[in-house]
């Protein structure tokens, strides 16, 4: 389990073919690697994945033919959303987060307003009855709350306000309209609409 912070940004190095996946080296020499080992988890960029090595400021990952899949951005250089799962005990400062990436959505907006950020992004129909005002969400493994729902036919486009430090110490400072994320609906939301459907189409409540 996550929380949605961040805890550092970390750079892929080029990613090597393994089958039909890929095999990411992960530098983070800000992610605290002196604590981790392998077989443990790690979110990047929202999606949860294990440890395969750990050398130095650097880790690995296998990342699945499926999991390519279903997720954006793990299969390329670049800069990666970083943090380490949940040790019991510890602040829960964002929400929920499992690490498992329910569907890809693309921005539409990315643009200063006043001190702030706005962020728009247009995510797929089969997430729609998990989207609320007010609600979280994740995006590239980042909680952040929704500040305004519009349902379209093309999929749910949903506003964001970024604060000038989550624009600072994430990835999303680098998003631009067109980009795609990974998004990760609130676990909660999740179970209120299968207790909903359960209790409409069979009757059971």
């Amino acid at each position: 389990m996550f929380t949605g912070i961040i805890q550092a940004i970390g750079k892929v190095r080029e990613p090597e073919a393994l089958g039909d996946g890929v095999r990411l080296t992960i530098e983070a020499p800000d992610l605290g690697l002196e604590t981790v080992k392998v077989g443990e988890s790690i979110a990047v960029n929202g999606a949860c994945m294990t440890v395969v090595e750990v050398e130095g400021d650097t880790f690995q990952i296998e990342v699945s033919a499926e999991s390519l899949s279903k997720t954006t951005g793990l299969d390329t250089w670049g800069e990666v959303n970083l943090e380490k799962a949940l040790r019991v005990g510890d602040r829960l400062d964002g929400h929920i987060v499992s690490g498992h990436v329910d569907g890809v959505g693309q921005v539409e907006v990315m643009e200063p307003k006043a001190e702030s950020w706005h962020l728009v992004v247009r995510a797929p129909i089969k997430l729609s009855p998990y989207l609320a005002y007010k609600g979280s969400i994740t995006v590239n493994g980042v909680s952040l709350t929704i500040n305004d729902v519009q349902d379209t036919p093309a999929g749910t486009r949903i506003s964001i306000n970024l604060i000038p430090h989550t624009v600072e110490v994430t990835t999303l400072k680098h998003l631009k309209p067109q980009d795609w994320v990974n998004l990760e609906v609130d676990t909660i939301a999740r179970y209120v609409e299968r207790m909903m459907s359960v209790r409409n189409d069979e009757g059971l409540f």
